[in-house]
């Protein structure tokens, strides 16, 4: 997942803006290079620096070293309602409750419970390590 993503994507829910992003894994494409009309290339939040883009006042956060990045491994967290989506394999995955698979998610959460925020793994929905 780009970090440019991020400027888009608000909680299925609630509509919350921005999530929050807890990388766990990246992967890094030296190779791209993209040229932006106008940086920052984000409208309103950042989330290669994690800051409203009116906080560079015009400036180039880094977006062409930005772009070089993609969430391989992370979280997207809702504050307000509490719901985290996982990013697996470079893809967010945005799913109702209903759609998802609680066995899944639950493993997942297992496997990456070191690197992100108790309140996640811990009191996170739909799913979260307390139930097991």
């Amino acid at each position: 997942m780009k970090y440019r993503l991020m400027d888009l994507l608000a909680c299925p829910y609630d509509k919350h803006f921005p999530l929050e992003l807890y990388v766990v894994e990246v992967n890094k494409y030296e190779e791209r290079n993209v040229s932006f009309r106008s940086k920052p290339a984000c409208e309103l939040y950042c989330a290669f620096r994690g800051k409203e883009v009116k906080e560079f006042g015009g400036k180039d956060p880094g977006c062409d070293e930005c772009i070089k990045y993609e969430v391989k491994t992370g979280v997207l967290y809702c504050p307000t309602c509490q719901r985290w989506y996982p990013i697996k394999d470079e893809i967010p995955v945005l799913l109702p409750d209903d759609l998802r698979k609680k066995d899944e998610d639950l493993k997942f959460l297992v496997q990456i419970k070191d690197r992100i925020p108790e309140k996640i793994w811990l009191q996170g929905k739909p799913f979260n390590l307390s139930e097991k």
